[in-house]
């Protein structure tokens, strides 16, 4: 009777063990690519003419999927705006996305409003911050920072 217990016992283990293996990999790639999801625009900063810095009147959306997507769409209240990613007030573009470390990632542009940006590779610096996204430039002449929060 023992024996059969503990034989009980052992393969019980073992199939927990089994399982929780087979997740950790998914598990991991989850905490990796926290990016997932929908995002809503909740500002964006950005340089005018005169250099100063101001928060444009817009709002907007940028999706990545787990299968390494994504697509961004930035709607401006004011048509006219300086900004090299819109044209008559509207930005959008969509492609793919790699994360290359903790705190950046590049979105290869497969298609954009802006035909310029087509076949480009943007090298992005993120931080998020419990249900935010902030987004910035690592273009040292692109002074521009967008904070989104997850849907």
């Amino acid at each position: 009777m023992k024996s059969l217990l503990l034989l009980s016992v052992l393969l019980v283990s073992t199939a927990l063990q089994v399982q929780l293996a087979a997740k950790a990999p998914h598990r991991n790639e989850e905490s990796q690519n926290s990016l997932v999801g929908a995002w809503k625009l909740v500002s964006l900063e950005e340089a005018s003419a005169d250099g100063q810095v101001h928060k444009a009147d817009c709002n907007g959306m940028f999706v990545f999927t787990s299968d390494g997507k994504a697509s961004v769409q930035v709607m401006y209240r004011n048509a006219q705006t300086d900004s090299a990613y819109a044209q008559g007030g509207y930005e959008a573009s969509y492609g793919s996305y790699h994360i290359d470390d903790s705190s950046t990632f590049t979105f290869h542009i497969d298609g954009a409003l802006v035909r310029t940006l087509i076949g480009k590779d943007l090298k992005r610096a993120y931080e998020i911050s419990g249900n935010r996204l902030i987004v910035k430039s690592t273009n040292p002449s692109e002074h521009w920072r967008v904070v989104w929060e997850r849907y």
